[in-house]
């Protein structure tokens, strides 16, 4: 074998277990810590596996909006996510605001059911809250515009206020082995 079809070997290999990519909007930050003189510079760490994925960082600002969409290559729909929001200093090593941890295998079910023509708005599932997860209330899986999506409020933990609003969205990629 040479190497260059060792290496075709390899980039397929890749795309035989990749699902697809979940899209994640970081939608805003609710009540965050202060970890400067009276505000923070938030910003957003997602880590899944070996991924690991960051946004801007929001100057002065405990109530940040970030709207900002982060994607993860997904190969294990049963790996658990980690949030973690940092306060941004120049000088020094940034402060951690909270963490939070979600799974995506309710949300994967959901899309497993081939679901089509559903009234935008359709609400497929319900996740309650619960001391396994990070969620501040329930969280619905809807059928919106032809597309699954899940909102999430992730209470932060490790600190003493702070949540983080989230949505998730699916992207079927071509080639890959799906669900």
């Amino acid at each position: 074998m040479t190497d260059s079809s060792a290496a075709g070997g390899r980039s397929s290999s890749l795309m035989d277990n990749l699902l697809g990519l979940l899209r994640i909007r970081v939608k805003r930050g609710v009540n965050l810590a202060v970890r400067d003189v009276c505000s923070s510079d938030p910003y957003v760490v997602i880590k899944m596996a070996k991924q690991k994925l960051k946004t801007s960082v929001i100057k002065k600002d405990v109530n940040p909006e970030w709207n900002e969409d982060l994607t993860l290559s997904v190969t294990d729909p049963n790996l658990p996510i980690k949030l973690t929001v940092y306060d941004h200093d120049t000088f020094t090593k940034d402060d951690k605001m909270g963490d939070a941890e979600f799974d995506i295998k309710d949300y994967v079910d959901a899309l497993r059911m081939n679901l089509k023509d559903l009234p935008s708005g359709t609400i497929i599932r319900r996740v309650q809250p619960s001391r396994q997860n990070c969620l501040v209330e329930e969280s619905c899986i809807t059928w919106n515009e032809g597309k699954l999506v899940q909102d999430l409020c992730l209470r932060l933990r490790n600190v003493e206020c702070g949540e983080v609003e989230i949505q998730l969205q699916w992207i079927d990629l071509p080639g890959s082995k799906g669900l």
